[in-house]
């Protein structure tokens, strides 16, 4: 298998942002999910949100399951993530979750706000 597997609505969650997402979750208490949400603000018009918490899939969310990480994204964020690749990056600038978005036009310098076409 690959390092990332194509979840639903082309929606992709890497290796290693799964381990590190079950390893946040473990630490939360059962039951405890990552949402992703677009909001608009940000520097660029557009930012991600992450929210920890105990609850159940909205019937629109999509529900992305990896490596005892679960991750929902409602279906108005979806539409501004088609395409997108959840990673986490660990290196000598620093550790981060980020988002590969093929719906970003532009961008800011901290990789959470963006603009869309």
């Amino acid at each position: 298998m690959s390092e990332a597997a194509l979840a639903p609505n082309n929606i992709i969650l890497t290796d290693r942002a799964a381990k590190k997402i079950g390893r946040i979750l473990a630490k939360q208490g059962e039951g405890t999910v990552l949402r992703i949400v677009v909001a608009g603000g940000g520097c660029s018009g557009f930012q991600y949100e992450y929210k920890l918490g105990k609850e159940t899939p909205a019937n629109d969310d999509l529900v992305l399951t990896k490596d005892n990480a679960t991750v929902l994204i409602d279906s108005l964020s979806l539409e501004f993530m088609g395409g997108a690749e959840i990673d986490y990056v660990d290196d000598l600038i620093g550790q981060s979750f980020q988002i590969k978005n093929p719906n970003a036009v532009a961008g800011c310098g901290c990789g959470t706000s963006f603009a869309v076409a």
